[in-house]
């Protein structure tokens, strides 16, 4: 397991951050999520296995950027 920190652009209330998350727990092998539009911040707790490149796309699916990944 491990723990992934996204920085998301493009969210405005908290409506925006449950739309990213809904997307994020689409990626297979991911466990948990937790998206806050206050720090603009997202946090992904994911099988190894999970590529970062398959969690912004599925916030791309959402509507909004990832302009960060540690």
């Amino acid at each position: 397991m491990k723990k992934i920190k996204l920085t998301i652009e493009g969210m405005h209330c908290a409506a925006c951050a449950g739309i990213a998350e809904k997307e994020l727990r689409k990626v297979p092998g991911v466990k948990e999520v937790s998206v806050s539009v206050t720090t603009n911040k997202g946090f992904v707790y994911a099988e190894d296995s999970v590529s970062e490149e398959s969690l912004k796309k599925a916030v791309a699916e959402a509507g909004y950027k990832v302009v960060g990944v540690k």
